[in-house]
């Protein structure tokens, strides 16, 4: 069969494709006249839609489209909405004395509920988004508080850090890497003694002559019993609540090279209102005092 010779199916009488595959050969059928209508339709209305809306990336930015349109403007908008609506009880929220907070049951949980979207959105990188932390991000889920559990004071936690250099009103505390200071096998002894604290599971020579160290070394901060200085930022030792962890090496490392955590601070970031709504939102979570 020449090239410009039509190959006609026997069957079918239809002309093919040339197409063929273990005998069987492909039909050249018409496309529907809807469905080819249809395909340029799609064409037209594509051509259509990058000219009218932001379609085509550029140096800074898209194409912003001869309609003007925005997604980003929309949800600003809607934003303001919400804002001008909840406008009385943000301003109640920024002024209100925490201590009185719960007892203000509409304006707690507006706030319980407007901080929950707040600590989504800035602390549950560190913290996680149901709030149990991780190694060096401390749980906020039970009782157990560094600087303190009130509403005053996770507000205060909130609005100024800890630790960092930018608000000289930040939580500060700074424990001494005693690698510096004491022996290998004094750290040691310390380890054994702050897990004795704790755990049935200690090697209790070594306990009792790290008893001493911690005694002169320690217990300014974090007691002669171990159980911590608020005031201070000195954890409690003798509840197996460990930040970096209760394991040997762990604590070791702790020991002798010190921990320095660092939040920063957000009340350049917030406002009052939304502190105070992510202050209520931790605080109910289930460790609040």
């Amino acid at each position: 069969m020449s090239e410009h010779e039509k190959d006609i199916d026997t069957e079918t009488g239809v002309e093919t494709t040339g197409h063929e595959w273990d005998g069987i050969k492909e039909l050249n059928n018409p496309l529907p006249r809807w469905w080819l209508w249809s395909f340029y339709l799609c064409i037209v209305w594509g051509i259509w839609y990058v000219i009218a809306y932001p379609a085509w990336p550029m140096i800074k930015g898209a194409t912003e489209g001869y309609l003007g349109y925005s997604t980003r403007a929309n949800v600003a908008a809607d934003i303001t909405a919400f804002n001008d609506k909840n406008a009385d009880l943000r301003a109640a929220l920024a002024e209100v004395d925490l201590a009185e907070l719960e007892a203000n049951e509409d304006l707690n949980r507006f706030a319980i509920a407007g901080g929950a979207a707040v600590f989504r959105t800035n602390c549950s990188q560190c913290h996680g988004s149901g709030a149990a932390g991780a190694k060096g991000y401390p749980n906020l889920l039970d009782d157990d508080w560094l600087w303190g559990g009130t509403l005053e004071e996770i507000a205060y936690t909130i609005n100024h850090g800890i630790r960092n250099e930018t608000d000289l009103d930040a939580r500060w505390s700074q424990m001494p890497a005693y690698g510096e200071i004491l022996e290998s096998d004094e750290i040691d002894n310390v380890v054994q003694h702050v897990i004795s604290l704790s755990s049935t599971e200690f090697d209790a020579a070594k306990a009792e002559q790290g008893a001493v160290i911690f005694d002169e070394q320690c217990s300014a901060c974090h007691g002669v019993e171990g159980k911590g200085e608020r005031d201070l930022g000195a954890p409690n030792l003798a509840d197996a609540i460990w930040l970096y962890g209760g394991d040997i090496e762990t604590l070791t490392d702790s020991v002798k090279y010190a921990r320095f955590g660092v939040m920063p601070a957000w009340g350049p970031r917030l406002s009052v209102s939304d502190v105070n709504a992510v202050a209520a939102y931790v605080h109910q979570l289930g460790g609040g005092e």
